[in-house]
């Protein structure tokens, strides 16, 4: 195959943030990890991911490149002294590279390539944005190298980048347990319609865990589990249901980092959402509604409060990590 063709030929994957519904969280393992029991829906909120045939080798640096909904991540990549611009990483420590690598080694392939990112779930911002590219960069070289891997098999690699990268492969509404990486799909009627407010200062993951585990010291952890009556919620499809059953382990800690975000909270309930809960590991906040133009109304109020730095509405559940562009000349 000649070079020309190698270069002119890329796959590109779109894969969904996350919410996580309900977020019990354990006490630290001997790994470092926590002992988690989630309930994860992915959202139409998602980032697309384009892996490219550069006509050169594996071994050879793999260049990534980005644009944004969010101003402060744009810019020079070669600003800032270790390749970053704002909290993106566009080097080899950047979780797309470092997916595909892991891909190539796995199946001995040894074709260079180049990643794009187009990025609109919030960086930092508990919803696994980070994580939806790496899992989007597996699927798009998997199709790009014809290797020929199974969504387990592709799952089963995106456990050893990260406790959050198997969701978006997977998507819908599923159970996670051990770090978060073990799922199982969950029955989920209907379509839940969800008003996020976003801030341009992220949160850092560990930072959250340890403010965790200092708020908790000297307490006895039970093992964590998702309550029941959350996952008969999602079974009727009764979103009032669900809105009365989002939790979150995480959030003291988030809010204590961020003592702001206990007034975005408190925006949401006065526009009468049907449940709010900061995301993951925050500081992204998530507002259920009954629907669009409740939502309109939600929004208006988070907007006017001035408690975020922006505000969408979303649906979910949606899909896992899909190709959405094949290109191929040559």
């Amino acid at each position: 195959m000649t070079s020309r063709a190698l270069t002119s030929r890329a796959v590109t994957v779109r894969a969904p943030a996350k919410i996580n519904l309900e977020l019990r969280v354990g006490a630290p393992r001997a790994d470092g990890f926590h002992e988690l029991a989630t309930v994860f829906q992915a959202i139409s909120l998602a980032d697309d991911v384009t892996v490219r045939a550069t006509g050169g080798s594996i071994d050879e640096p793999i260049q990534v490149t980005l644009d944004s909904d969010f101003a402060h991540l744009d810019g020079d990549p070669s600003a800032g002294d270790d390749g970053r611009t704002g909290a993106v990483p566009l080097d080899e420590t950047n979780l797309v590279v470092r997916a595909v690598r892991l891909l190539a080694e796995r199946t001995g392939v040894g074709e260079g390539v180049a990643i794009h990112i187009r990025k609109r779930i919030p960086v930092a911002g508990g919803m696994a944005g980070g994580s939806a590219d790496g899992a989007a960069a597996l699927l798009a070289a998997d199709q790009l190298w014809h290797s020929g891997s199974s969504r387990d098999q592709l799952r089963a690699l995106a456990a050893e980048l990260g406790s959050d990268v198997p969701f978006p492969l997977l998507g819908g509404t599923a159970v996670g347990t051990g770090r978060g990486e073990q799922l199982t799909p969950a029955l989920c009627r209907g379509s839940y319609t969800w008003v996020i407010a976003t801030s341009g200062r992220g949160l850092a993951t560990p930072s959250v865990f340890a403010e965790t585990d200092r708020l908790r010291a000297g307490r006895v952890l039970p093992v964590p589990r998702v309550g029941p009556e959350l996952m008969a919620a999602l079974r009727s499809g009764n979103a009032v249901a669900v809105g009365a059953r989002l939790a979150n382990d995480l959030q003291p800690a988030a809010c204590s980092l961020r003592p702001d975000l206990e007034r975005t909270l408190e925006v949401g309930r006065e526009s009468e959402a049907l449940g709010g809960l900061v995301s993951g590991s925050g500081p992204t906040v998530a507002f259920l509604v009954r629907d669009a133009e409740h939502a309109l109304d939600v929004r208006a109020a988070l907007e006017a409060a001035e408690v975020a730095d922006q505000v969408i509405t979303v649906t979910g559940p949606v899909h896992g990590a899909r190709v959405i562009e094949e290109f191929a000349r040559g």
